[in-house]
């Protein structure tokens, strides 16, 4: 590749194939942030009276064109349906979606719809998860991973709000992870993913683009701070896989998926399943040009055979611990640092509305 271009696609092919930093960045860069739109009031619930079912929507009003016309949509459709008018809730940026939909859930929504992109659905899933309740997804990322997993259509809203207001549900595994920074667990987080956590480069990206560089020049911010970051060093992690005895490795990245299809048709992990019961893990131990070419060979071939800098396990449980800390992301989302992270599945937690087999 000795074009412009195709040196732009050297550079994306390793940081986003490679340890699916586009895939899970570009999601919340690609699209600009636009001011949010204040949407009218939610009306008056008459399910207590009319016990007809409706629909509630945890909106990222980043991500929403025009959040009233978008009302006015989702009540048309529920008043086909006979439902009830639907309740309309926007995350903010203290809440993201976990308590709009505890909210919902406890007005007796007959489904929660996330709009937005793949953090607005963790969080709206968090909430939902061991509820009984359905997630229904509007997906207004570029990533929109779980969506592209489970087979909903990512660029017609219109047929994404009637799979929503469906009966055609899956059941899918939740992932669960408690991590921390003193690596002593004196104070360890909990919180769920749908798609993947990763400790070390993917997550190191993500937290390190400058926001100015990303307001002039967007998503290829990401692929400025992955070129920069491709050179950093690996750390020495334990790996703790179910019952087997720990193996140490010396790692740029562990990327602990629920399901393995990114933008593309690319699958970073190519046996996982949502609703298998199985985490499936990849560590990325890539230094330098020649170790990252061996990655992108790697992922783009499928290849599941063990490799000096690509390896793939599949567990119940999983404990990485570093001899340094880490940044974390949890389905594209930083969330701090860590020198220990746990993660383990809730095997069929969550109902998803899907599209019905054909």
């Amino acid at each position: 590749m000795s074009s412009p271009a195709g040196a732009v696609q050297l550079g994306v092919l390793v940081v986003v194939l490679a340890v699916a930093v586009g895939l899970l960045v570009v999601a919340r860069s690609a699209r600009g942030r636009r001011a949010p739109v204040a949407a009218e009031p939610a009306p008056d619930l008459p399910v207590a009276t009319e016990r007809r079912p409706f629909a509630a929507v945890v909106a990222n009003p980043t991500k929403v064109d025009d959040a009233d016309v978008r009302l006015d949509w989702v009540r048309q459709a529920s008043e086909d349906l006979g439902w009830a008018p639907p309740l309309w809730l926007e995350t903010t940026r203290e809440d993201i979606g976990a308590g709009q939909a505890r909210a919902a859930v406890e007005a007796g929504a007959a489904v929660v719809l996330a709009y937005g992109g793949d953090g607005t659905v963790r969080a709206v899933a968090s909430s939902l998860t061991g509820t009984g309740v359905p997630l229904g997804l509007l997906p207004a990322g570029t990533g929109n991973l779980l969506a592209r997993n489970l087979g909903i259509g990512v660029t017609d809203l219109a047929e994404a709000l009637r799979t929503g207001l469906s009966w055609s549900e899956r059941k899918v595994d939740v992932g669960v992870v408690e991590f921390d920074l003193s690596g002593e667990d004196h104070t360890p987080r909990r919180e769920t993913f749908l798609v993947m956590a990763g400790l070390g480069f993917d997550a190191e990206v993500m937290a390190s683009v400058e926001p100015r560089l990303k307001e002039r020049v967007g998503w290829l911010a990401y692929v400025v701070a992955g070129l920069r970051l491709m050179h950093g060093r690996r750390t020495k992690v334990t790996l703790r896989i179910d019952d087997r005895p720990p193996v140490t490795r010396r790692m740029r990245s562990v990327i602990v998926g629920n399901c393995g299809e990114l933008t593309g048709g690319v699958r970073l992990l190519p046996d996982a399943q949502v609703d298998d019961g199985w985490l499936d893990v990849v560590v990325v131990s890539a230094g330098g040009v020649v170790g990252w070419a061996a990655v992108i060979g790697a992922v783009l071939t499928r290849s599941r055979r063990g490799h000096p800098v690509v390896e793939h396990f599949r567990c119940r449980e999983i404990e990485i611990r570093a001899e340094a800390p880490n940044q974390v992301q949890l389905d594209g989302d930083p969330a701090g640092e860590a020198r220990v992270l746990r993660a383990r599945l809730e095997p069929l937690a969550l109902s998803v509305r899907v599209p019905p087999l054909s």
